[in-house]
């Protein structure tokens, strides 16, 4: 917890972030002890088991606190900063938080009431009308996703950077391992250098991050190829083969002399105790995405009798109205649109399934509208972003709403608003070259459709044998909202329609 020299201050907390979350993971930091803070800037970014965040701050002054360091999980309503605020007499900020500033080493300064300009980047709250508003703090709800209104200016001063031994450099556009003999043997430099251990890192997305992170890579020993010294996932990937090509060589050495190189240090006595893991041991914590979905399909397989059919259907039928569609002009349109376009069908027909089940009142509750969720893969793990309204889309609003969930989700930027309140599930998990699966239902929803692979298959077709393209489909279904004659029936249906896509002529 970092802290600056004490002052009048506003204490913020983490907010309640919806959806039922109770706590949240600090990813980065955006602003130092000593920052100035305007109002609504967002000062931390945070990931739940749900979507990443930046927690906007509802008052300005100097920050005089921070909570917790990058990877800690605070509960909601455990203190995030602490933020001089308020005026005195003359509405000038308040001298705790100037010394603060200075404390910190960074440049800023509150400017005096008469609103003197400040130069040389230094920062400044201006007059005393400016400094009452930052004091009284944004008066909006905090609900996770930002403020209603736009954040003002952000401008912090980064206290200088000195890199460290051990480091992964960038040279001529490529990522270099740096050893002792790079820098001055007492570690000083003529100004910041870039790639240091100290202070924020300039990433360009999430997934960066979270690369890194799987992979036990400290972001802050690298520098970045993109503008600004932004470090880019190929950063990433090169430090990681450069990495390896070091661990090779020294295995080679060993091959070749029976020895191990001499380590620069070694490691404490202490550091082998009795009963600690051994060697080759590792342990993942099921935490933020992971521990959500971990979650979650332990309550669906505890909660939910459920039950699984499945059928193989000749989807020949079913890809060349595709082609014919897609060579007719205008927006592509997309397999997986026209599954859910079956979909929604089928769940007009057999509104049974597209409920879920009141274990307190004891009651099936069956939903009148369609929120299609689908399963998406992504480097956070296993998302499921829902299509709102599916039923009321046509097969190129449903491709449009795909795609655009379908990358906010690789980018991490989904909401959790995006990532709730499905009523149905789509999981193609053909993407993957299988051909079948029995899917766990996506609680609380009733049923979840699972779609293979389409390959080509020896078929018999109008009475004769022929090569056809040919899916596996399974339903799993809760059986307590429904019997298997009405699961059974919907699945066939799915299937006519993959065979027989002028079947859902009907439903237009």
């Amino acid at each position: 917890m970092a802290h600056a020299s004490e002052g009048r201050g506003q204490e913020f907390r983490l907010p309640d972030l919806g959806e039922g979350l109770t706590e949240a993971e600090i990813v980065r930091w955006l602003v130092e002890v000593g920052d100035v803070v305007a109002v609504d800037q967002p000062v931390v970014e945070v990931e739940t088991a749900k979507a990443m965040v930046e927690v906007p701050c509802p008052y300005g002054g100097v920050v005089t606190a921070r909570f917790g360091e990058e990877g800690t999980e605070l509960p909601v309503g455990a203190p995030l900063v602490t933020v001089a605020v308020g005026t005195g007499e003359d509405g000038a900020a308040p001298a705790a938080g100037t010394e603060a500033a200075a404390s910190a080493g960074g440049e800023s300064r509150v400017a005096e009431s008469t609103g003197a300009a400040s130069t040389g980047g230094e920062s400044r709250v201006a007059e005393p009308v400016a400094a009452r508003a930052e004091a009284a703090g944004s008066g909006n709800v905090l609900v996770g996703y930002g403020t209603s209104e736009a954040p003002a200016r952000r401008r912090r001063v980064r206290p200088d950077r000195r890199a460290g031994t051990g480091a992964v450099a960038r040279t001529n556009g490529r990522v270099r391992v740096a050893g002792p003999a790079d820098g001055p043997a007492d570690g000083s430099a003529d100004g910041p250098v870039e790639g240091s251990v100290d202070g924020p890192v300039p990433v360009i997305s999430p997934l960066v991050r979270r690369l890194a992170r799987q992979n036990d890579l400290d972001l802050r020993e690298l520098t970045g190829s993109g503008p600004d010294g932004l470090i880019l996932r190929a950063d990433v990937e090169y430090a990681l083969r450069a990495s390896a090509a070091q661990g090779g060589r020294a295995a080679d050495h060993e091959a070749r002399t029976g020895r191990a190189p001499v380590a620069a240090s070694t490691a404490p006595a202490s550091a082998t105790t009795p009963g600690a893991p051994r060697s080759g041991t590792v342990r993942t914590p099921l935490k933020g995405v992971r521990g959500a979905v971990a979650d979650k399909l332990s309550r669906s397989r505890r909660e939910i009798p459920d039950a699984t059919c499945w059928v193989d259907a000749d989807a020949t039928g079913l890809m060349r109205a595709r082609t014919a569609m897609n060579a007719s002009g205008g927006p592509k349109i997309s397999l997986i649109a026209l599954l859910a376009r079956i979909c929604t069908a089928a769940l007009a027909r057999f509104p049974e399934l597209n409920a879920t089940v009141d274990t307190e009142a004891r009651e099936i509750v069956r939903l009148d509208d369609v929120h299609l969720g689908f399963a998406a893969q992504t480097d956070r793990g296993l998302v499921v972003p829902v299509v709102r309204d599916a039923h009321a889309r046509d097969a190129e609003g449903l491709t449009a709403e795909f795609a655009r969930l379908t990358e906010a989700a690789h980018e991490g930027r989904l909401t959790p608003g995006e990532l709730t309140g499905g009523t149905f599930t789509l999981n193609n998990y053909g993407v993957f070259g299988v051909d079948g699966s029995t899917p766990i239902i996506n609680h609380p929803e009733a049923a979840m459709l699972g779609v293979g692979r389409i390959v080509a298959k020896p078929w018999v077709h109008e009475g004769e044998l022929a090569v056809r393209q040919v899916v596996q489909l399974s339903l799993t279904f809760d059986h307590r909202v429904c019997d298997g004659g009405t699961a059974g029936g919907f699945l066939r249906y799915v299937a006519d329609c993959v065979e027989q896509p002028a079947v859902l002529l009907r439903t237009l």
